[in-house]
């Protein structure tokens, strides 16, 4: 039986043609990544023709926390590039996280009119989903994240003949908690796997949203899910 996510939702002001699917980090909710972002633009990120959806993670027990319950798609062994990835929480919740795709698409928004991203685990857990399960989307937004060494995602990417979602990616260079170097060494094996990404670098920012940034990802979102209503 699939789970129902909590969700906040931007609605678009016209047309729904596309959609945006942005995960928080942990220990986050859909409606607090919402807040704020809107605290740092100073408004909604929104659009005339994209929905903007905002899904909270169940929440269960955290090991990096010693276990204590917290929001968060998957488990980790612990925060470094260096350590095996929890398989079993990440794919079952890539099957969770698939029904809310599919809705979109019942909902009559072609798959490649769909962008999935987030803020840290919320970057990580959209590249399992896209590179791995939906390698249709029209792209993918990683802020602040990063794959570990050997990740499942570069097998997939690796053996796959399609062609794969653009990767846009930031990363501030005085992050103390997802280091820097781990992102640009995530986009860099991406990129030498033949994926089209970019690798955005903001000074002095730390594990956190900036508004040149969010700028930078609403004028990415806008190029690659086009008004074709207009």
């Amino acid at each position: 039986m699939a789970m129902q996510l909590q969700r906040s939702v931007v609605a678009q002001t016209k047309k729904h043609t596309a959609s945006v699917i942005f995960l928080h980090g942990s220990g986050d909710t859909g409606q607090g990544v919402r807040a704020w972002i809107k605290d740092v633009l100073k408004q909604e990120l929104s659009f005339e023709h994209i929905r903007v959806i905002y899904p909270t993670a169940p929440t269960r027990p955290y090991t990096p926390m010693n276990g204590t319950p917290s929001n968060i798609w998957f488990d980790r062994y612990k925060i470094s590039i260096n350590s095996p990835e929890h398989f079993e929480s990440m794919d079952s919740m890539c099957r969770i996280l698939g029904g809310l795709v599919d809705g979109e698409v019942k909902a009559g928004i072609a798959k490649d009119r769909i962008i999935l991203g987030g803020f840290s685990m919320g970057g990580t857990m959209a590249m399992h989903l896209a590179y791995r399960f939906h390698q249709q989307v029209a792209g993918v937004f990683a802020l602040s994240s990063f794959l570990n060494k050997n990740s499942a995602v570069y097998q997939a990417v690796q053996n796959t003949k399609m062609s794969m979602p653009e990767l846009f990616q930031c990363h501030g260079n005085n992050d103390h908690l997802v280091l820097y170097e781990w992102g640009k060494e995530s986009c860099s094996n991406l990129q030498s796997l033949g994926v089209k990404a970019t690798f955005n670098t903001f000074p002095n920012l730390h594990h956190e949203l900036c508004k040149p940034e969010l700028e930078q990802l609403k004028s990415w979102i806008l190029h690659k899910l086009p008004n074709d209503e207009q």
